[in-house]
C-alpha cells in the first residue's frame, strides 16, 4: 500500500471524526517528529499500539478491501487480568469498502454504529466457523443490544446508527458501510492484532508500505519504544 494512499485515509478519517463531532485524542495529531520528541511516558500507547491503523490486507485494492482505524485504549494480550481488559476503538468504513471475513479466538467484540443523520448503515454477514476453520451452515445466533436472534449461515445483520452486535470468539465475520460512509465503534476485551485474527482467505493483518512520499502520521505498527 502507498504511503500517499494511507496519508490520504487518515485525512478523510479525520475530517469525518471532526464532520460528526467523534473527538479524537490529542496524540492522534501528533506528527512523526513530535513522536520522535516523546519519551517513555508515551509507551502504553506504544506497547499497547493506540493510534492510527490503516490496511488494505496487502490485497492491493484499498478502495473495496481494507480499513481505517483508531485504536483509543487496550491492555496488554498477556496481561492475566491486570491493569485494563478492554479496549476500544473507532473505524471509518467506506461506503462498500469490505473488512474481510475473519473471526477471533479469544476476543468477544461489540461492533455499534455510531453514526448519525447522513451516515451509513453498517451490512455484518455471519457464519459459524467448523472445527477446521470453515465456513459451518449451521444457523447464527446473535445478540444485538441485547437482544437475541436468529439468522441463517451466511446471513447479515443491518446496524442503522446506534444499533450494535456482539461478536463470540469463532463467529466469521465481515462488514462494509452501505448508504454512505459509516462511523463504526469497536469496544471489546484485549485485542490482540498479531495472533488473534483469523481470516478465511490468508490475508496479512497489516499491508506492506511503498514510501512513496513522507508519512503524515505514525502508524500503530512503526512505533518504537523509547
Amino acid at each position: 500500500m502507498k504511503r500517499s494512499a494511507i496519508n490520504r485515509s487518515i485525512a478523510e478519517a479525520s475530517a469525518f471524526f471532526a464532520e460528526n463531532r467523534f473527538v479524537l485524542p490529542p496524540y492522534a495529531d501528533w506528527t512523526p517528529e513530535e513522536w520522535r520528541g516523546r519519551g517513555s511516558e508515551a509507551n502504553e500507547l506504544r506497547t499497547q499500539r493506540l493510534g492510527w491503523d490503516v490496511t488494505d490486507f496487502s490485497a492491493g485494492h484499498f478502495e473495496t478491501l481494507g480499513l481505517t482505524l483508531f485504536t483509543l485504549r487496550n491492555g496488554v494480550p498477556a496481561g492475566g487480568g491486570n491493569g485494563k481488559i478492554y479496549a476500544e476503538k473507532i473505524m471509518f468504513v467506506r461506503q462498500d469498502q469490505v473488512t474481510p471475513f475473519h473471526y477471533h479466538a479469544r476476543k468477544t467484540e461489540d461492533i455499534i454504529n455510531r453514526g448519525g443523520k447522513g451516515t451509513g448503515r453498517l451490512a455484518v454477514q455471519l457464519y459459524n466457523s467448523t472445527a477446521d476453520g470453515g465456513l459451518a451452515e449451521s444457523p447464527v445466533s446473535v445478540a444485538c443490544d441485547g437482544i437475541r436472534r436468529q439468522v441463517e449461515a451466511g446471513g447479515t445483520v443491518i446496524l442503522g446508527p446506534g444499533e450494535s452486535i456482539t461478536l463470540t470468539p469463532y463467529l466469521y465475520h465481515t462488514f462494509r458501510a452501505v448508504e454512505g460512509h459509516g462511523l463504526i465503534g469497536e469496544v471489546s476485551s484485549v485485542n490482540d492484532d498479531d495472533r488473534d485474527n483469523y481470516f478465511l482467505e490468508p490475508l496479512p493483518r497489516y499491508p506492506e508500505i511503498i514510501e512513496d512520499e513522507a508519512p503524515l502520521r505514525v502508524l500503530c505498527t512503526e512505533y518504537r519504544l523509547a
